[in-house]
């Protein structure tokens, strides 16, 4: 029993790292659709959130039948717990992905305003903690878990810079609003998707301690 209660733990874990690498994809995909102004590209990252959506009702439905079935309590209960709401995270990390493309579509291709430095560099920055944080979750990792929570406040930063810049060039230039706070909305975007990492870090150090707050 123990063992087919594992594997069936194991499925779960590998379903949601599954679903972790589409997220992923749809945050690169997103952002170089805004980069390459690429009409369709963001119109493909809407269409394949429904990939990650499915992922997430399954997720949920196969946990809730293993609490069901099993009855697991203590550690076991935390980690199914944990990974059903990993899934949530990250189906709102595909939502985010989402509302950039949306603001690619908004954009259109009106030239943009300014070489884009700052949004790729937070992407980059945002893709590395959700890998870390979901690392740290298959290695039931507490301290990587504690340092890539810590790591937040690199995102608010960049986050902060580019909002004001962008409200420099809004002053500037009045034509240059629309677009300015389409930019404003991608970076928001981005940090939001930073702060569902962070999530990601306080449910690990519960899973892994049973007890719950900040991760740092």
């Amino acid at each position: 029993m123990r063992k087919n209660f594992d594997d069936e733990i194991n499925k779960l874990k590998k379903e949601m790292l599954k679903m972790g690498s589409l997220v992923e994809t749809a945050i690169h995909k997103s952002v170089d659709a805004l980069k390459n102004q690429d009409l369709e590209l963001a119109a493909k990252v809407k269409e394949e959130d429904d990939k990650i959506d499915d992922y997430e009702v399954e997720l949920e439905d196969k946990c809730t039948r293993l609490i069901a079935l099993q009855q697991p309590v203590a550690g076991d209960l935390r980690t199914i717990i944990v990974i059903s709401k990993l899934a949530t995270d990250l189906e709102r990390i595909g939502d985010h992905a989402c509302n950039i493309a949306e603001q690619v579509e908004r954009i259109g291709e009106e030239p943009l305003i300014k070489p884009l430095i700052d949004i790729p560099r937070m992407t980059d920055t945002v893709v590395r903690r959700l890998k870390e944080s979901l690392d740290s979750f298959v290695n039931l990792d507490v301290e990587m878990a504690k340092r890539v929570a810590r790591e937040d406040e690199e995102i608010d930063i960049l986050d902060e810079q580019i909002l004001r810049e962008l409200i420099t060039f809004m002053i500037d230039d009045t034509r240059k609003i629309r677009q300015a706070i389409a930019l404003t909305f991608v970076s928001r975007f981005l940090e939001r998707i930073g702060d569902h990492s962070t999530n990601i870090c306080e449910r690990v150090i519960y899973m892994a301690t049973g007890e719950r707050g900040e991760a740092y």
